[in-house]
């Protein structure tokens, strides 16, 4: 499916880490294997540095840290806002709205659309299409974006599919009306059959947690997990990801009568350093125009990794100067998408920390 937006902009950027880091060595002899393969993996995967959450931590308050500073350093007057969107898979509780227990910590208007949207790899761009869709409604002029999560705390210590890559953290985005006439074009689809490449059986009202669905068992590559932990696909995602983007990145291609050469850069969902490397000679790519290490450094925050790539690999040329860009998402839904804009001019772009 295509959509297409015009009059509207991204203004800002912000991203909240945890500030406790994990080394991927600080784990390795959780792992039913061998340290010297298990740093080998690393080395092809990308392995580094993760931003973990404490068990207290939640997505609301990465959140509302991240808008008080915005707020506090008049990046953001709180008044101006007219909707609220948090796209997580980890809300603070199943009801209520974790958009409204975040609008009433900041004491926020009344005359304000709060709403939560479950995603998760793709979750950026499903974001900004919900935040251009209320912009084109006359009563509402500025949207902020939030995507959040905290998985970690879902993920078995002892799968070392899973356990090295994921990581925590926040981003917010404000999405406002432009007279830029510039075109947004938003590509995406989404393929129900594949929902159990990446999931987390138990836990929700299909297969409530007991002390059953916690009980660790081993799979066939020697990780350990419980019914409660989540659980990735590994061969099933890489090939998702290695035939559906390629094709739909053709598709942009050709329905928008551009190429490679008419982008500045790829700004990608990051699973992992590897898939992304392949994902570039794949597609034709110049690596360089694709980013790749944010899972290296911060971890896999799902949803996350966009916006935090925009603020940690452009955010220091992107407050002035503009690029075309194509972002793009894709896993768990299965879900995958692409969005080509003009990126830049911010009014900030910026990476802050959480305290503990």
């Amino acid at each position: 499916m295509r959509l297409s937006f015009k009059n509207k902009k991204i203004t800002g950027v912000l991203s909240v880490l945890p500030e406790n880091e994990v080394h991927f060595k600080d784990g390795i002899n959780e792992y039913n294997f061998t340290e010297k393969q298990s740093l080998k993996l690393a080395k092809i995967m990308g392995y580094g540095t993760r931003r973990i959450a404490s068990e207290s931590t939640t997505v609301s308050d990465l959140c509302v840290h991240g808008l008080e500073y915005l707020f506090e350093n008049n990046y953001l007057n709180k008044d101006e806002i007219d909707a609220l969107i948090l796209v997580t898979q980890s809300p603070d509780y199943f009801l209520p709205a974790t958009s409204n227990v975040i609008s009433g910590k900041l004491n926020l208007k009344e005359d304000l659309i709060c709403m939560d949207i479950n995603q998760g790899c793709a979750g950026y761009e499903v974001g900004l299409m919900q935040a251009y869709m209320l912009l084109e409604q006359p009563a509402i002029s500025k949207v902020v974006l939030l995507n959040a999560d905290v998985l970690s705390k879902k993920v078995s210590k002892r799968d070392r599919n899973s356990h090295p890559l994921i990581g925590d953290g926040a981003t917010i985005t404000v999405v406002e009306k432009s007279d830029d006439d510039e075109n947004i074009e938003l590509f995406m689809k989404s393929d129900g059959k594949g929902s159990e490449s990446l999931k987390i059986p138990a836990g929700g009202f299909k297969m409530p947690s007991t002390p059953d669905t916690a009980i660790m068992n081993e799979d066939v590559s020697g990780n350990y997990r419980s019914l409660d932990n989540l659980v990735m696909k590994g061969d099933d995602v890489f090939n998702f990801v290695m035939t559906r983007v390629p094709e739909m990145m053709n598709q942009v291609y050709n329905e928008l009568s551009i190429n490679d050469d008419n982008l500045d850069y790829y700004l990608f969902h990051q699973p992992n350093k590897f898939m992304l490397e392949k994902l570039a000679d794949k597609l034709g790519v110049d690596r360089s125009k694709m980013p790749n290490n944010i899972t290296e450094i911060y971890g896999n925050g799902s949803g996350i990794t966009v916006p935090l790539n925009i603020c940690h690999n452009l955010g220091s040329t992107i407050k002035n100067e503009s690029y075309d860009v194509c972002l793009g998402g894709f896993g768990v839904g299965l879900t995958w998408s692409l969005l080509v804009c003009k990126l830049g001019k911010l009014d900030f772009c910026e990476i802050i920390n959480y305290k503990e």
